[in-house]
C-alpha cells in the first residue's frame, strides 16, 4: 500500500500534485510524484496524468504499470461524479 502526501492544489490549472512517501514504489525509486490535471471539455473533462520519478539505479524499469493505476483511478472518479 502506497502512502502519499498532498503537495499542491492548483485551482487555476485544475491540478493536484501528490508525492509518494511510503510503499512498494519507494523500494525502486528515490522519489515519485503524480500530477493530475483536469481540463474542461464539452460536458466533462480531459484528465492528464504526469509521473515524475527518480530511479534508485539504472536497472529499475520504467513505471509503466502505473499507467493502469491512472486509468483505474480516472474511471473511479468519473463513475463517482456521474452518479445520478
Amino acid at each position: 500500500m502506497e502512502k502519499e502526501v498532498l503537495i499542491t492544489i492548483d485551482d487555476k490549472n485544475r491540478s493536484v500534485t501528490l508525492k509518494v512517501i511510503e510503499g512498494l514504489l519507494m523500494e525502486s525509486y528515490k522519489s515519485f510524484k503524480f500530477i493530475v490535471q483536469a481540463t474542461p471539455k464539452d460536458e466533462g473533462s480531459l484528465v492528464h496524468w504526469t509521473l515524475i520519478h527518480e530511479k534508485l539505479n539504472v536497472n529499475v524499469p520504467d513505471p509503466n504499470t502505473m499507467l493502469q493505476f491512472a486509468i483505474d483511478q480516472t474511471k473511479d472518479v468519473d463513475a463517482h461524479l456521474t452518479q445520478a
